[in-house]
């Protein structure tokens, strides 16, 4: 089984995240934070990895120490969880429309963490929640997952849409980026012999 624990504890964060690859999409998320909770419980019912989050933050100054810690840890335990990524599938793209909206995403699980995020926001909040922060959080996964990732919003207005589209490309591109791959038979999906630096 391919699964990992992280817990993370900073004077600003508490955070517990416990992760299965080969799951089902089951999600047990609590960040304090409804909005941010939503896009979590998207990241895994559409990647198929059973999530579980708990997080306490200084949410009377604001939302990011949160989002960013979350982000942090669950790129870890993702990472952990991947060991030496032998036999997976490495790389995936896909497009996700959500009304309106029309979200690329692309990912290599190469070990070399990059991300490009060219996605801009109607608006500054999405009820109490910054939509910068969607961009911090994934700085924060992408980093700590070693992973390339690259999302782009071809178009879209309502930033809702916006944001969920963006998980959710997340989310699709994982399921087929981490997934076995049976041709593969164990082998580390690189011509080097190794993924990672």
């Amino acid at each position: 089984m391919r699964t990992a624990a992280i817990a993370r504890k900073t004077k600003e964060t508490e955070i517990a995240v416990e992760v299965t690859l080969d799951g089902t999409g089951k999600a047990q998320i609590s960040t304090g934070i409804g909005f941010f909770d939503h896009m979590l419980e998207q990241l895994a019912k559409h990647s198929l990895i059973d999530m579980t989050i708990s997080a306490k933050g200084d949410l009377h100054i604001d939302f990011h120490h949160t989002v960013e810690d979350t982000g942090i840890a669950l790129g870890q335990a993702v990472r952990t969880a991947l060991a030496d990524m032998a036999g997976i599938t490495r790389f995936a793209d896909v497009l996700i429309p959500m009304d309106e909206t029309l979200t690329r995403v692309a990912v290599d699980v190469s070990g070399r963490p990059f991300l490009v995020f060219r996605t801009r926001f109607e608006r500054a909040k999405i009820g109490t929640f910054d939509t910068e922060l969607v961009r911090e959080f994934f700085q924060a996964f992408t980093m700590h997952a070693g992973m390339n990732i690259h999302v782009e919003t071809l178009y879209g207005e309502n930033s809702h849409h916006i944001a969920e589209s963006s998980f959710k490309g997340l989310a699709r591109c994982l399921k087929a980026a981490v997934a076995l791959d049976p041709r593969q038979a164990g082998v580390i999906p690189s011509t080097k012999g190794a993924l990672g630096g």
